[in-house]
C-alpha cells in the first residue's frame, strides 16, 4: 500500500504522525512511504533520517495522494479538498466537536478511523491514552504558569513555601488525563481534590495517593462548591467519541476567584467548561469573569518530540495492520472497527451522530 505522511498544520502543531522507525517498519513490510518533506523537523525529526529509514519525500499534495494516510490532527479546512472516497485517513478526529469537518467527511465519502475511538475489549483506549497522559502532565504546569501575576493569575505558587499555603487544585475526572494531572500536581505540592461518578475508579486513587488528595463525588453541587474554592481547575473529562458534558456552568464560572485559572484538557471534545472554546499555543488564554481559560486544542504540540514518540509507539501496530490489509483490518479487528467514525459517506460512531442528531450506520454493517 502507498502511506502518506503529511506536516502537520495547525498552529504550533509539530507533531508527526510517524517516526524514521515506523516508516522502516513499513517499507520492510512491502508498502510505499511518502513522507511530505519538513513533517518531522518540529520533533527533531529529518527528511535525511526518513529518507535513511526508505521514505520518499515528496510535498502535501503528494503525501495526501497516498491510499493510507496517517496524521496526528484532523483536517483543516484548507485539507478538505484531499478527501475522497478512495482515501483511508488514520488520525484524531474528534468530530462530535467539529460539525463543518464532519460534514465534509461525509461529503467526500472518506473511510475516517480515528484514534481516539479506537477501544479495546477492557473499555481502554489505546491510542488516545498516549496523548493523554501528556496533556494531563502539561495541565498543572500550565497552570502553575497562569497563576502568574504577569500571565493574568492570581499570583500564587502552586506548591506554596513554608507559613504559606498552596494552591488549591481541582482535577475534574480521574481517568488517564485526571492521574496523570494528580501526580504533578502532588509532586508540585499543590492541595488537591479529585472529582469523578466512578466510585471504583475514586477508591483506586485513594489507594494509590494516600491522603495526599481528597477525592469526591461529582455531583453538580460538590462541582459547584470545588470550583469556587479552586485556583486552578483542571477539565479531565471523557466520553469515548462524545462530547463532553458541560460540568462547569457560566454562573460557576462567575463565583470563582478573581485570577483562578481553568485549563479545559476536554476542549477537543467541547470542553466540560461552558464557557472554554478552543485556542491555540499562539494566543492560549483569554479571560472572562476575571477567570482565567486556557483551551489549546492541541497541548501535546508544545512538547512534540515526547509526544511524537509515545504516540507512534502505540499507533503503529494499528497503521501496520491498515497497510497490510486495507479494509479488511477494519473488519477482522473489533478495536480498530470501533475505530471507523466515517465511511461511504455515512457516519458509522454513534456518539457522533447522536452529537449532531444525524443518522448512523452499524460500522460492521457498513464495512460488509
Amino acid at each position: 500500500m502507498i502511506v502518506g505522511v503529511p506536516r502537520e498544520i495547525k498552529s504550533w502543531e509539530n507533531r508527526v504522525a510517524m517516526t524514521p522507525g515506523g516508516v522502516e517498519a513499513l517499507t520492510r513490510r512491502g508498502h510505499t512511504v511518502l513522507v511530505e518533506r519538513g513533517a518531522g523537523l518540529g520533533s527533531g525529526l529529518t527528511d535525511e533520517e526518513y529518507e535513511a529509514a526508505g521514505a520518499t519525500l515528496t510535498d502535501a499534495a503528494g503525501a495526501w495522494g497516498a491510499q493510507l494516510v496517517i496524521k496526528v490532527k484532523e483536517p483543516l479546512p484548507e485539507e478538505y479538498k484531499y478527501l475522497r472516497e478512495d482515501l483511508l485517513l488514520f488520525t484524531y478526529l474528534h468530530l462530535a466537536a467539529a460539525r463543518d469537518l464532519t460534514d465534509a467527511m461525509l461529503a467526500s465519502k472518506v473511510t475516517g478511523v480515528a484514534y481516539e475511538t479506537v477501544q479495546l475489549p477492557d473499555g481502554s483506549l489505546p491510542l488516545l491514552s498516549p496523548m493523554s497522559e501528556v496533556a494531563g502532565r502539561l495541565a498543572p504546569q500550565v497552570g502553575a504558569h497562569h497563576l502568574e501575576k504577569r500571565q493574568g493569575g492570581r499570583g500564587m505558587l502552586l506548591g506554596g513555601v513554608p507559613g504559606v499555603p498552596p494552591a488549591e487544585v481541582v482535577i475534574l475526572g480521574g481517568g488517564v488525563v485526571g492521574i496523570n494531572s494528580i501526580k504533578i500536581a502532588v509532586g508540585l505540592g499543590a492541595r488537591v481534590t479529585v472529582l469523578d461518578i466512578n466510585h471504583a475508579r475514586m477508591q483506586y486513587l485513594d489507594d494509590v495517593f494516600g491522603g495526599r488528595i481528597v477525592t469526591m463525588n461529582s455531583t453538580e453541587a460538590n462541582v459547584r462548591e470545588m470550583v469556587m474554592k479552586a485556583d486552578l481547575v483542571i477539565g479531565a473529562v471523557l466520553i469515548p467519541g462524545a462530547k463532553a458534558p458541560h460540568l462547569v456552568t457560566r454562573g460557576m464560572i462567575a463565583q470563582m476567584k478573581e485570577g483562578s485559572v481553568v485549563v479545559d484538557v476536554a476542549v477537543d471534545q467541547g470542553g466540560c467548561v461552558e464557557t472554554i472554546y478552543a485556542t491555540t499555543h499562539d494566543k492560549p488564554t483569554y479571560v472572562i469573569d476575571g477567570v482565567v481559560h486556557y483551551g489549546v486544542a492541541n497541548m501535546p504540540g508544545a512538547v512534540p518530540r515526547t509526544s511524537t514518540f509515545a504516540l507512534v509507539n502505540q499507533t503503529l501496530p494499528y497503521a501496520l495492520k491498515l497497510a497490510d490489509k486495507g479494509l479488511d483490518a477494519l473488519r477482522e479487528s473489533a478495536p480498530l472497527r470501533l475505530g471507523l467514525n466515517t465511511f461511504g459517506g455515512t457516519l458509522t460512531c454513534q456518539a457522533v451522530a447522536e452529537a449532531f442528531d444525524l443518522p448512523c450506520c452499524d460500522a460492521a454493517e457498513a464495512l460488509a
